[in-house]
C-alpha cells in the first residue's frame, strides 16, 4: 500500500487532531504516503486532496477540532456525487481510507468501500459516545469534563439564589453524556432518551428533594422524550410556583477545548492501528477499545447496532437522592 487517504467527517471531537498526527507520522514510518481529504466527503468530491508531513502535524495534539475540517454532503447522499469521489481517489491513486467520525461518516464510507472496493478502516470520533463496539469514542471523555466543570460552576450561583437549575447537555439519540455527567457532578436528576420522563413523577420528586436544600441540578439530554430543557421547566413550572427556576443549553462548548489526556491517548493508538490494519489488508472495521485494549467490530454492526448506557447506573443516583 503507497497511499492511504485519511478524513475526519460529522460533528468535530476533541481529540481528532491527536489521531490525524498519529495516522500521518504512522503512514511516514511505514513509507506510505498520507493523503489529507479536507472538509470530509465534500472535500471527496471536490477533489480537495493533500499529501501531509510531518510538519502539517506537528504541534497539533493538544488542539480540539479538525485541521482537515468537516462538512455536510448532500451531494455525497447521491450515486453522481459518489461516483465522482470515487474518479478523484482513483486519480489520486488512494488504496486505502481512514475515517474518523461517527455513525452517518461510517454509512457513508461503508457504502464508498463498497461501491469503490477500497479497504477502509474507522476510528469512532464523536462526544456522544454513541457507537457500538468500543467503551469510548474519541472526544467523550474531554466532552464529560467540561460538562462537570460547568455544572460545577453553575451550582455555585444556584445555591446563592435558591433556584433549580435544568442544564441541556448534547445526546440527541443517546444518554450517555448526561448520565455520566450527572453522577459525576453530583446532580440531583438527570432526563436521558432511553428512559420515559413523567412530568408529575419530577415535579414531586424536585420538590421532596428540595425540602431545606438551596438548590437542585437536574441533567437533560437534548434528545429526551419530554423535551430538551425549556420545554421540560416550562411544563414543570406551573406544578410549582412556588420554585425558581433557570435553563442553561451548554451548546457547542461541549465540543470544543484541548483534548483530554485519555482522548489523546485514544486517538494516538488507534490511529497507530488503523494504519497498521490496512498495511494487513483488513477492511470494513471500526477500532474500538474495552478494557484498555484496542478491539474491532465490523462496521456494518458498529453502525447498524444500538449502544446503550449502563442504565443501572441510575440506581447509583437513586442511592446518592435517598440518602440525603
Amino acid at each position: 500500500m503507497k497511499k492511504i487517504g485519511l478524513f475526519t467527517s460529522g460533528g468535530d471531537a476533541p481529540g481528532m487532531n491527536a489521531a490525524v498526527r498519529a495516522i500521518v507520522k504512522t503512514c511516514i514510518h511505514y513509507g506510505i504516503k498520507p493523503v489529507g481529504i479536507k472538509d470530509g466527503f465534500e472535500g471527496m468530491i471536490n477533489e480537495d486532496f493533500v499529501e501531509l508531513s510531518y510538519d502539517d502535524v506537528d504541534n497539533i495534539i493538544q488542539y480540539g477540532g479538525t485541521i482537515l475540517g468537516s462538512a455536510r454532503s448532500e451531494r455525497f447522499r447521491t450515486k453522481e456525487g459518489r461516483e465522482q469521489a470515487i474518479i478523484n481517489l482513483n486519480k489520486k491513486e488512494i488504496e486505502g481510507l481512514i475515517v474518523i467520525g461517527g455513525d452517518g461518516s461510517f454509512t457513508g464510507a461503508h457504502i464508498l468501500s463498497q461501491e469503490k472496493d477500497i479497504p477502509m478502516i474507522g476510528i469512532p470520533g464523536t462526544i456522544d459516545n454513541d457507537l457500538f463496539g468500543t467503551e469510548s469514542t474519541i472526544g467523550y471523555d474531554t466532552a464529560l469534563n467540561t460538562i462537570v466543570r460547568a455544572v460545577d460552576q453553575i451550582r455555585d450561583t444556584a445555591s446563592s439564589h435558591h433556584r433549580i437549575f435544568f442544564v441541556e447537555v448534547m445526546g440527541r439519540n443517546s444518554g450517555f453524556l448526561a448520565l455520566n455527567s450527572a453522577i459525576a457532578s453530583g446532580a440531583e436528576s438527570v432526563l436521558i432518551p432511553e428512559t420515559v420522563t413523567n412530568i408529575e413523577e419530577l415535579a414531586i420528586q424536585i420538590k421532596t428533594q428540595n425540602k431545606g436544600k438551596r438548590s437542585s441540578i437536574i441533567i437533560v439530554a437534548e434528545g429526551d422524550d419530554a423535551g430538551g430543557a425549556m420545554d421540560i421547566m416550562r411544563k414543570v413550572k406551573p406544578l410549582l410556583p412556588e420554585f425558581d427556576f433557570r435553563t442553561t443549553i451548554l451548546g457547542h462548548t461541549q465540543r470544543g477545548g484541548a483534548p483530554s489526556y485519555y482522548d489523546r491517548a485514544l486517538a494516538t493508538r488507534s490511529g497507530i492501528y488503523a494504519v497498521e490494519l490496512l498495511k494487513e489488508g483488513k477492511r470494513d472495521v471500526m477500532v474500538g477499545i474495552k478494557a484498555d485494549e484496542l478491539i474491532l467490530t465490523p462496521i456494518k454492526d458498529a453502525i447498524e447496532k444500538d449502544a446503550h448506557p449502563n442504565l443501572r447506573k441510575e440506581e447509583i443516583l437513586e442511592k446518592l437522592l435517598t440518602s440525603k
